[in-house]
């Protein structure tokens, strides 16, 4: 099944800049026959639009308070190979400097809400058949638990769910084989606000012990041509959410030219995926081969995986809406063997924020 995308977390002073601009995410209803070059179903005419777009949602939202934090964190030894088989004591948390007590703590496998999002602009041509088969590599490492969901992009006009989240490996690989090159100006920004604000909110709620984890795999060569958010607003939406990104760069085709002043095309894009996965406790691969990316697959399926789920009280409060900085640490293995914890840097405290630009989000419209 697919359903109309676009999202907006956005300041409420924003509503009122004047941008004449209108964002229409087509979805169509997969054909049972649907050849590798199909164009996608015609995408409606835009309108111009006074607001940025609302996402359409068939089910409410639900806001749950909750004083406990959740950390997914992953750790690796110098090598980067995973280490699972820590125990509590072996963790520290500092939220803003300030040592944090843990309340809960797990390193067995949790059910996992996932998006494959996948660039499909010309740039990725070449590529595009060996990303599908990497995809099912992923796809068929799911537990019976897992779910996920199938986004391609081009331009901001043309992100689509070519599958809703499903724990149906026949129907993932069936999105998958669905995927076809076309040209437009890539929107690799709106791709990841959109994708991430849906995998976030996806049965978020349902249960006060939710401890699913959530998840990106994005696949692009990282040059972002034009989007309708900008990357600051990306990176603030980052912040709110629990969601780990998992990066596919093919940045090697880019230029490597650059000015005196200016980054190369091909540095911009490589500094801006590994921004998306540091920032979120993920991690960012960058390919030199397409031989490379069944291994990727299964790196990233098991990464997904072994990590710990941590959870704590935070000491602090206040519910002012500020970013709070966090920092885990592990104690040093046998032979003073360095761990390495890696998870999101922060989080946002509930509330509003001191300043005046408090965003909020649009609403929330039923089909």
């Amino acid at each position: 099944m697919k359903r109309n995308l676009f999202t907006s977390i956005f300041s409420a002073a924003a509503f009122a800049v004047a941008i004449s601009l209108s964002m229409t995410i087509s979805a169509q209803v997969k054909p049972d026959t649907s050849p590798r070059n199909q164009q996608a179903a015609a995408v409606p005419t835009p309108t111009p639009a006074a607001t940025p777009p609302v996402i359409k949602e068939e089910d409410e939202i639900y806001k749950v308070e909750t004083e406990l934090v959740n950390l997914n964190v992953r750790v690796v030894d110098r090598n980067n190979r995973p280490i699972s088989d820590l125990r509590q004591a072996d963790f520290k948390i500092l939220e803003d400097n300030v040592p944090q007590a843990i309340e809960f703590f797990s390193k067995s496998e949790v059910p996992t809400n996932y998006s494959l999002v996948i660039d499909n602009s010309g740039s990725m041509r070449t590529q595009i058949e060996q990303v599908i088969e990497a995809g099912k590599i992923l796809i068929g490492n799911n537990r019976a638990t897992d779910e996920t969901s199938i986004i391609r992009f081009v331009s901001s006009d043309k992100i689509e769910i070519l599958q809703e989240f499903t724990p149906n490996k026949t129907d993932l690989n069936d999105a998958l084989e669905s995927l076809f090159i076309e040209g437009g100006q890539t929107a690799i920004t709106d791709a990841v606000y959109l994708a991430a604000t849906l995998v976030s909110t996806y049965e978020k709620g349902k249960d006060n012990l939710d401890r699913k984890r959530r998840a990106l795999v994005l696949v692009s060569d990282g040059e972002d041509v034009n989007s309708y958010y900008n990357q600051q607003q990306l990176f603030d939406l980052l912040k709110e959410t629990d969601v780990q990104i998992y990066v596919v760069g093919f940045v090697e085709e880019l230029s490597k030219e650059g000015g005196f002043i200016t980054k190369s095309k091909q540095s911009k894009a490589k500094s801006f995926l590994e921004k998306l996965a540091t920032d979120t406790g993920g991690r960012s691969y960058f390919p030199k081969s397409i031989s490379e990316l069944n291994g990727i697959a299964k790196d990233i399926a098991d990464e997904l995986r072994v990590q710990y789920s941590i959870g704590y009280v935070p000491s602090n409060d206040k519910t002012d809406g500020t970013f709070r900085n966090i920092k885990v640490s592990v104690d040093d293995g046998p032979n003073k063997q360095k761990r390495i914890a890696i998870t999101k840097a922060g989080r946002v405290a509930e509330g509003n924020p001191p300043d005046s630009n408090v965003r909020t989000a649009a609403p929330i419209q039923k089909n």
